[in-house]
C-alpha cells in the first residue's frame, strides 16, 4: 500500500532493543494487541513494525521501517528509521502505539514470578 505520508523518525535504543529481544525470544513475526487502542494491533518482524486496524481486515495504519542498523556499533544509540502513515489520523496515535507496543512486549518478556511457599511456623 502506498503511504499518505512518510517521515524520518528516531527510535530510542531501549525501544528498538526490546522489540529485537522479543523477536528472538518469543517469535518472529509477532502479533501484539495494543492495550488502550481499540482494534489496533502491531505486526512486528525484523524489518517492519506495522500497526493495523484488526476491525477493518488488518488495514495498515502506520509502519516503522528501514531501520538503519547496519553501521550501529553500540546498543545504547538511537536508531534512525522511516515512519509510513497510511491513515489520515495516524500521526495522532504514533507515540501512543509505540508506547503500548513497548508495554505489552515488556509484559511478555518479564520472567514469570515464582511463588515460594510460606512457612507459617511461629
Amino acid at each position: 500500500m502506498v503511504p499518505l505520508r512518510t517521515l524520518p523518525k528516531t527510535i530510542e535504543a531501549a525501544y528498538y532493543n526490546r522489540v529485537r529481544l522479543a523477536l528472538l525470544r518469543i517469535g518472529n513475526p509477532l502479533r501484539v494487541g495494543l492495550p488502550g487502542l481499540r482494534g489496533l494491533e502491531a505486526i512486528v518482524d525484523s524489518d517492519t513494525w506495522t500497526v493495523v486496524d484488526s476491525l477493518r481486515t488488518d488495514n495498515p495504519v502506520l509502519a516503522w521501517c528501514d531501520f538503519e542498523v547496519a553501521s550501529r556499533q553500540v546498543l545504547h544509540e538511537p536508531v534512525q528509521c522511516r515512519l509510513n502513515l497510511y491513515h489520515n489520523q495516524a500521526g495522532l496515535i504514533m507515540g501512543t502505539a509505540l508506547e503500548a507496543l513497548q508495554l505489552e512486549l515488556k509484559k511478555r518478556l518479564a520472567p514469570s514470578e515464582q511463588v515460594t511457599p510460606q512457612n507459617d511456623e511461629d
